[in-house]
């Protein structure tokens, strides 16, 4: 994990490319208590020694079924899977699970160290309980993929491609026909791909959303530097920032630092993971 010594910067973004229905703004200024932050997301390998562990059964495997990306799928599995209307690229398919994230023949060769994807924000909470950690609040990860920089659009500074150079994994072509690969991965990357920012934390753009602690919420007061904001006290979604290797400027540029979205704890899909946190 890495220390992370708190203090007060500046939350949130009033950028031209943003999604102000998403709650980016206002910016508010907010100070941290110290804390740990894992520097890479989760892998696959940690997961298992965790589930080997525990026995864990996650709820992607006790619903029967995930989401994931039709472009990954064989056409035997494409065929006939249920497509939410608005998001037709995603397939729900039956024992899709995150040892087995392209559904059934599918397995996690060569990719034990690349995100843990296909759990819900309460296979995350658990995870986080037995590795002595927990999830970061919304506050706490917005700090630490800033790295250090105050205001920047990304984790490390205002152009995505700075000289041409490649710092995340994202959707680089035409969303959702095709995608070039052009940063080396057409699915997820390894944990630590691409350089670190500031603080020496990994992929905190692109690459796989990851879930935090806080209920989502669009409402932010901002009349005081908040000390430790955490979110509301209920809701019915919990937040997930950072993007993912989906994401597209055409459609959904999120992976912005300050950007953000969510979905209800026991979600699931090939594009959503996690990394922990821990007080100190």
């Amino acid at each position: 994990m890495v220390p992370l010594p708190g203090g007060g910067f500046l939350m949130g973004t009033e950028d031209a490319e943003g999604f102000p229905g998403d709650g980016e703004g206002p910016v508010r200024a907010v100070r941290l208590r110290p804390f740990l932050m894992d520097a890479h997301a989760v892998s696959n390998d940690r997961f298992a020694a965790f589930v080997a562990d525990t026995g864990h059964v996650t709820e992607a495997e006790r619903f029967g079924w995930s989401y994931v990306f039709a472009g990954f799928l064989p056409a035997a599995l494409r065929r006939g899977a249920p497509r939410p209307e608005h998001t037709p690229w995603w397939c729900g398919v039956q024992g899709a699970a995150w040892n087995r994230p392209e559904g059934p023949g599918s397995d996690l060769d060569g990719r034990g160290d690349h995100p843990v994807v296909h759990v819900s924000w309460n296979d995350a909470a658990a995870y986080a309980a037995w590795a002595g950690k927990r999830l970061p609040t919304e506050a706490e990860w917005e700090y630490a993929a800033r790295g250090g920089l105050e205001q920047k659009r990304y984790p490390w500074g205002d152009e995505l491609d700075p000289d041409g150079t490649y710092r995340c994994n994202i959707w680089r072509g035409t969303f959702p026909s095709k995608n070039t690969a052009a940063d080396g991965h057409r699915g997820t990357a390894p944990v630590d791909a691409f350089e670190p920012n500031g603080y020496g934390l990994f992929n905190t753009a692109g690459n796989v959303w990851e879930w935090c602690a806080d209920w989502w919420t669009t409402d932010h007061p901002g009349e005081r530097p908040l000390l430790d904001p955490a979110g509301p006290a209920t809701g019915t979604a919990k937040v997930i920032r950072g993007g993912s290797h989906m994401c597209h400027r055409s459609y959904c540029n999120r992976y912005r630092v300050a950007a953000r979205t969510a979905n209800t704890p026991d979600s699931t899909s090939g594009h959503t993971g996690f990394r922990c946190a821990r007080s100190l």
